[in-house]
């Protein structure tokens, strides 16, 4: 039997590596999608969808992008869903796969992230999170499968396959989709941040809660995964990589190990799809959007509006789904069966009594929500708008006047939190105070302000920090797949007269 790596890993030696890319004056590429400056700021296109036979018809080179990492030599590491890892290189400005993965692609499943080693220039260790290609069946007959998280060694611009040390297995079913989430982040200590989805179909339930208690609704229940604290779905995840490619557990995570009943990796329980993360290294702070549920309005019967979420966690926490929502909304118990309502769930005392559940009944108390929006205006947090509802959070910045970098962000933007809506198609630039809490302007206003509004964002998908002070954003184009104006782009500040 071939080993786990082979049977995830196609292997792609230095001789085959294939060119992605060509330099801009060889081929053409289309123009880009709306307006590319805005002021001083204006993108640098490294990487973009064009036509590479010559043709004169745009390809879909960059095909279902999912998470991106910037390495301390320039080198833009990204990862497509049906599982190529690529590498965009600063000297030739060319794209090159390092590795294709077998995975299983389907049900939101497949390659979703990536993260670099913090000691990468030395080590070459590269962190994915890709679902395993085997579906299995359970005693029940059902469907399941393994998303795991893994470590590969990098040898030039190649992932060795033969190096690959598996750190987490996650569980799920693939009976139904959705939400697998598949961030990854690294804090200043060394630890290791994985998001996982809820692993729970969203239809059914009206755009509520999904808490169907019947025979065999296990995929449509909630309660089995993200309120569930002996299951790793629904979760963001914390360990600590060793060099011996095993994880430790570090202190201060949810549930310390030996706690019966629970799983020690979980540092924030209650999610539904915390799709992107970020964490800051200054202080530890983790951050996430949390793609929320469709419910257009509240019902009196059943709950809350539907919120995407924006949160920050400074210690570990629950942050209540499937029971709460936004700043701790909470809905009412249904019975699917006999369609009749319940009382609601408590968000300092939230009980899951569901029959999916193995973890304990009695969970922490629900911790409110950073930000939260509705599909419509929001008055608490005008600067979101209205629209389609996808919120992601990306990283804290930091002006540092000793970096030498003359494209860097300003000063302006120091303690600046950047958070992004792949549905609504912007950046805002969240300011923070001194105790990290959102800075308000002289007339009381929240300092929540569009990063470029000038500029287009075409769905951004992910938004990184590179070592250069610059943002590098993956831009997925104007559709949900099949796309022919993706681009990974690095955004550059001009001073005026430079």
């Amino acid at each position: 039997m071939s080993s786990p790596l082979w049977r995830a890993l196609a292997f792609v030696g230095p001789a085959v590596l294939f060119l992605l890319a060509a330099r801009a004056e060889d081929k053409p590429s289309p123009p880009p999608s709306g307006p590319q400056t805005d002021g001083p700021f204006r993108k640098v296109i490294l990487e973009a969808d064009r036509d590479l036979d010559g043709d004169g018809k745009i390809d879909d080179v960059i095909v279902d992008p999912m998470e991106i990492a910037v390495a301390p030599d320039g080198r833009v590491f990204f990862v497509e869903r049906a599982g190529v890892v690529k590498i965009w290189k600063p000297e030739s400005r060319q794209t090159v796969v390092a590795a294709t993965l077998k995975v299983f692609s389907q049900l939101e499943d497949g390659l979703l992230g990536i993260a670099l080693d913090p000691g990468f220039a030395k080590t070459g260790w590269v962190y994915l999170f890709y679902s395993d290609p085997e579906t299995k069946t359970d005693p029940a007959k059902g469907k399941v499968g393994e998303n795991r998280v893994s470590r590969f060694t990098l040898r030039g611009d190649v992932l060795e396959p033969a190096s690959e040390k598996i750190l987490l297995r996650v569980a799920t079913q693939r009976e139904q989709c959705c939400h697998s989430a598949g961030s990854l982040a690294f804090d200043a200590a060394g630890n290791l941040y994985a998001s996982t989805g809820d692993n729970t179909h969203p239809g059914e339930s009206d755009g509520y809660t999904p808490v169907d208690e019947r025979d065999g609704r296990g995929p449509w229940n909630a309660q089995k995964s993200a309120g569930n604290a002996n299951d790793l779905r629904g979760k963001i995840l914390r360990i600590h990589p060793e060099p011996d490619g095993t994880a430790t557990i570090p202190k201060g995570n949810l549930f310390p190990p030996g706690t019966p009943n629970t799983r020690p990796e979980i540092y924030v329980m209650g999610n539904r799809n915390p799709f992107r993360i970020s964490v800051d290294r200054a202080n530890g702070f983790l951050y996430w959007g949390e793609v929320g549920p469709d419910a257009g309005g509240p019902n009196e019967k059943r709950g809350p509006a539907g919120f995407d979420e924006i949160n920050q966690a400074r210690s570990a926490g629950n942050f209540g789904w499937p029971f709460v929502i936004g700043d701790n909304r909470p809905y009412r118990r249904h019975d699917f069966a006999a369609n009749t309502n319940g009382e609601p769930w408590d968000p300092a005392r939230p009980v899951n009594e569901s029959r999916y559940n193995t973890g304990p009944r009695q969970l922490p108390p629900a911790q409110p929500a950073f930000i939260w929006y509705p599909y419509g205006a929001s008055t608490r947090f005008p600067a979101v708008k209205s629209g389609g509802r996808t919120a992601c959070a990306g990283p804290v910045y930091r002006f540092d006047p000793r970096l030498a970098s003359p494209h860097k962000l300003p000063r302006e933007f120091d303690h600046t939190l950047f958070v992004y809506e792949w549905s609504r198609n912007w950046i805002l630039a969240v300011h923070l105070d001194a105790d990290d809490q959102i800075a308000k302007a002289a007339d009381g206003s929240l300092r929540m302000e569009p990063f470029c509004p000038g500029m287009t964002f075409r769905r951004p998908m992910d938004v990184e920090l590179g070592p250069d002070g610059c943002l590098y954003v993956l831009e997925n184009g104007s559709a949900w797949i099949g796309n022919r104006d993706t681009q990974l782009v690095r955004i550059e500040h001009h001073p005026t007269g430079k």
